[in-house]
């Protein structure tokens, strides 16, 4: 499970890509890593990692 600081990370990015109508098209914990990972933006060409430490 994500940590309390990566899930309110994870909502502060969604709601700034929100705010810029950008799309999210993948929103997947990894579990080795235990990093959020983001896909996101018009052409798919933003990625956004979310470490548990919540940076």
């Amino acid at each position: 499970m994500p940590t309390a600081e990566q899930a309110l990370a994870c909502v502060r990015v969604c709601q700034m890509l929100s705010n810029g109508y950008q799309p999210i098209h993948v929103f997947q914990y990894n579990k080795n890593t235990k990093t959020v990972f983001i896909l996101t933006g018009m052409s798919e060409n933003l990625e956004i990692l979310i470490f548990p430490d919540g940076q």
